[in-house]
């Protein structure tokens, strides 16, 4: 197929979003992926497999709103995490997925969900305005069955509409905004905040 130039501007986006990620150590191995969406509700998706530090224009994918690919490649095999985010918030631009060490800890040390409050880094999400706010981020079981996956944090997200992040036990974080470099301000500030609850349940009482 023929990719269009917004394409390969988002392409380029990804990538040095990943390099940037992998700098911080948040994606080891060849975990995580990232997409953006184009203007007309196609996807552009990291492919399976592929060390996000070291991503090249053909690391990058075209898949459609449901997630078949366009251009015959391989998508990562969360791509409907994906999907269905875009399909639920319309100002959703961006989504990417680290597996860094502070979130795989929490998703781990937290059960059901983990509750940020009172802190000043809250004012980098939209709609915080005040470190009285309180952000709550749901954890949800790994699984193998991506779309049984899927139809979970679409349940929970039914019932729960102030909610941009999640994690996956044992597993990462997905973040999303109307941007990729909002959502990368998303990560950084998430991982900081991660870190501080670790830091704090280490201490002695």
């Amino acid at each position: 197929m023929a990719y269009t130039e917004e394409f390969y501007r988002k392409a380029q986006a990804l990538i040095q979003a990943g390099r940037y990620i992998d700098s911080r150590g948040w994606v080891p191995a060849t975990s995580g992926n990232f997409s953006a969406r184009l203007a007309d509700d196609t996807i552009a998706i990291t492919v399976s497999g592929r060390h996000k530090g070291c991503l090249q224009t053909g690391d990058i994918m075209q898949v459609d709103a449901s997630g078949a690919p366009l251009d015959g490649k391989k998508p990562s095999a969360e791509t409907l995490l994906h999907t269905s985010l875009y399909r639920r918030f319309p100002d959703c631009n961006a989504v990417l997925h680290p597996h860094s060490l502070n979130a795989t800890l929490a998703s781990k040390w937290f059960n059901g969900q983990l509750v940020l409050k009172d802190y000043e880094l809250l004012k980098a999400f939209s709609g915080y305005n005040s470190h009285e706010h309180e952000m709550v981020v749901p954890i949800f079981a790994n699984d193998q069955n991506i779309a049984r996956l899927a139809e979970a944090v679409d349940r929970y997200l039914d019932n729960h509409t102030s909610v941009h992040a999640y994690l996956i036990a044992g597993h990462g974080l997905y973040t999303w905004a109307d941007s990729i470099e909002t959502a990368l301000r998303y990560l950084e500030a998430l991982d900081f905040l991660l870190a501080c609850e670790l830091d704090l349940r280490r201490l002695p009482s």
